[in-house]
């Protein structure tokens, strides 16, 4: 049986983290940190937009800066075979 989390990923989602920064509510001036974590669509990132939207209208900390991961956005450096090998001793 199939998990939802493995449906999206098969529709093209991927793992998207999301560091949120915002401002306490009584005390504007102090940051604080929220992660976000869930399958997403690259570049667009509708799930993520849904939730700081619901952010918006619901909590009261204003948000000051939003960072994102997405495995289409950071790649691992990428190998490539070399065409000879030399061997010593």
């Amino acid at each position: 049986m199939e998990t939802s989390d493995f449906r999206k990923q098969l529709e093209g989602y991927g793992l998207t983290t999301a560091q949120i920064l915002y401002r306490m509510p009584d005390h504007k001036k102090i940051l604080q940190s929220y992660i976000w974590q869930n399958y997403d669509l690259h570049p667009k990132f509708p799930e993520l937009h849904k939730f700081l939207d619901f952010w918006e209208e619901k909590l009261e900390g204003p948000i000051h800066s939003v960072t994102i991961a997405h495995c289409k956005l950071i790649k691992p450096a990428e190998l490539r075979m070399i065409g000879s090998e030399y061997k010593l001793h």
